[in-house]
């Protein structure tokens, strides 16, 4: 089994809060830097030169958000969907082996939210990134992805592929929980953000 750290150099992440996978008082470019040697030996080198620059401009064009032309902007003075599609960018620069997406549009607001969700699909499809999202909204849950796992006190209690899950909605979910946890789904925000996606 690998070391945590050299373990670290197949895994990358997007935290819950775009805050916690950026550093604010350093540039775009240079937390792309960070980002782009994590789990390599770094020396005293130059962290960005011009050829870095330009992998930096060509990674961000495609998140439509105008980072690329502001590399040496602070990434403090981003708005919250801004830094989370650069974390986004960050954790998938270095081609990890496993992404993992920590509820990364829990606190945004619902349209930075769809931006960056259409960000990471088109991301992930087009790295062929193996990849686990963790959601407690339900209509997330169904439409993306090729396989839904529910987890209820530590234990798996649903397991469904992609053809399984075609056709679900969360009501059908919300059974499904009850009938194998054996209690009641007390948890009445996920249904409305549910309902919220739909509408």
């Amino acid at each position: 089994m690998l070391s945590e750290h050299k373990r670290a150099a197949h895994v990358s992440r997007v935290y819950q809060d775009p805050e916690m996978g950026t550093s604010p008082r350093l540039t775009i470019e240079e937390n792309l830097s960070l980002a782009l040697l994590r789990g390599q030996s770094r020396g005293l080198r130059k962290a960005v030169n011009e050829k870095r620059r330009e992998s930096f401009r060509l990674a961000l064009a495609p998140l439509g958000l105008g980072l690329e032309d502001r590399l040496t902007a602070p990434v403090g003075t981003l708005s919250g969907g801004q830094r989370q599609g650069l974390a986004l960018v960050m954790a998938t620069i270095s081609k990890p082996s496993l992404l993992l997406l920590d509820e990364h549009i829990a606190t945004l607001d619902p349209k930075a939210g769809q931006t960056v969700l259409g960000l990471t699909t088109m991301i992930v499809e087009r790295e062929k990134m193996t990849t686990l999202m963790v959601t407690h909204d339900m209509a997330l849950a169904l439409r993306y992805g090729n396989r839904l796992i529910m987890m209820h006190k530590g234990k798996i209690i649903l397991d469904l592929n992609q053809e399984q899950k075609s056709g679900l909605t969360v009501s059908d979910l919300v059974n499904w929980f009850e009938q194998v946890s054996g209690e009641s789904f007390a948890d009445d925000s996920m249904l409305l953000r549910a309902k919220l996606n739909n509408t």
